[in-house]
């Protein structure tokens, strides 16, 4: 890592590309913590009785706010680590561009072809019952009635190094890339 400066690895992309797993396999090859948007809005929903997801969901600013406070404070602190949400740029960008005052921030975009990721999406609506926090079927609804593109995505545009790494079977490029892309010093 760069000398006296954390790095905070973005993990971004579409839904179903691979995200949470892939941001969960880089923390521990790095040997860090890793922040996970969808687990801080679960940790909403088990505070908010009566709870449904879809429309305008009323935590996903509040869990917007709490994801990038808890970014901020680790940066600061020193912390290298791993951030996982969907990061499109309007509505990411202006949350992420004042981290960089604090750590290198690296960019790693999962990606898969959209209907690896649409079958993801469906496999894990149907087994994990906390993903019903975050309008999976929704998300199914509007893509079988062609209101949603998963290849429609809006990525990052700061100027920061970056990677995609194709999450289809395994991770590509692999696991020693993707480290020495985040341990490369700037």
């Amino acid at each position: 890592m760069a000398m006296g400066r954390p790095v905070l690895a973005v993990v971004s992309g579409p839904p179903g590309t691979g995200k949470t797993t892939l941001a969960r396999a880089i923390a521990a090859m790095v040997g860090c913590p890793a922040v996970i948007r969808d687990e801080i809005k679960q940790g909403m929903v088990l505070a908010s009785p009566g709870y449904q997801a879809g429309g305008n969901d009323p935590l996903n600013i509040p869990t917007l706010h709490a994801f990038f406070g808890v970014l901020e404070t680790l940066t600061k602190a020193g912390v290298t680590l791993v951030a996982e949400a969907a990061f499109q740029d309007r509505l990411w960008t202006p949350h992420l561009e004042p981290l960089t005052a604090h750590a290198d921030v690296r960019i790693i975009r999962a990606t898969v072809d959209p209907a690896v990721a649409h079958q993801r999406i469906a496999t894990r609506a149907g087994l994990d019952p906390h993903r019903a926090a975050h309008g999976d079927q929704n998300l199914l609804d509007d893509i079988a009635a062609g209101r949603h593109a998963l290849d429609a995505f809006a990525d990052i545009r700061l100027d920061l190094p970056r990677l995609t790494v194709d999450t289809s079977d395994g991770y590509h490029p692999g696991p020693e890339a993707i480290t020495a892309f985040l341990t490369k010093t700037a």
